[in-house]
């Protein structure tokens, strides 16, 4: 997924530290989609996403004066979403909520799902179907930080380099977090395919 043209985030922080409320305004719809699919993918519930997302928006307008451009807005909004997730999974502890409902919303809204589902039988996405809970339920069984690096990299599309400013860690940080990750998500993937659920 291509960042977002950073000359433009400029312009709207100007003018959001100049108080024009509707310039921040833009930068929440243009920011919206990326990191509602980023905070939903590491606490796989829409209703904590919901309110995360104001909390985040909230934090960063009251912040922003103090933005002074080291890094691009992008990083700075990112790092803001994912340390307040990271706080927030804290919080909430081993507790989650996943809802098959959410799984077949985030199935069905998929455009690969669509395209592989359109031309095959219904065993074949009852098959798709169930992966697809599989693979939401060994994402949550990730750490919170592995599942933030596995999100960010393979659902987002982000580069290490991004990855490694928003978390602020090093980039073979990242590279070790997501080996590790990508190893724990095999694992239970191929204990589901030798012991499936009838």
């Amino acid at each position: 997924m291509e960042q977002p043209r950073s000359d433009e985030d400029q312009q709207l922080v100007a003018r959001t530290q100049e108080g024009d409320v509707g310039a921040f305004d833009q930068l929440v719809v243009k920011y919206t989609p990326r990191l509602y699919g980023l905070v939903y993918n590491m606490t796989s519930n829409h209703e904590d996403t919901n309110d995360l997302l104001q909390d985040v928006f909230s934090k960063a307008y009251k912040s922003i004066r103090g933005f002074r451009g080291k890094s691009s807005f992008y990083t700075w909004i990112h790092s803001i979403a994912v340390n307040m997730t990271l706080n927030f999974l804290k919080k909430r502890g081993r507790r989650f909520n996943l809802s098959l409902d959410d799984v077949d919303a985030s199935v069905h809204n998929d455009k690969e799902f669509l395209e592989l589902t359109q031309t095959s039988s219904p065993v074949r996405e009852a098959d798709l179907s169930e992966l697809q809970v599989r693979l939401n339920e060994a994402m949550m069984k990730l750490s919170d930080e592995h599942r933030a690096v596995v999100t960010m990299f393979h659902i987002q599309g982000m580069p290490h380099a991004e990855i490694s400013k928003i978390l602020r860690v090093s980039e073979g940080t990242v590279r070790s977090r997501l080996f590790y990750a990508n190893r724990q998500l095999q694992n239970y993937l191929d204990e589901f395919r030798k012991n499936p659920v009838s």
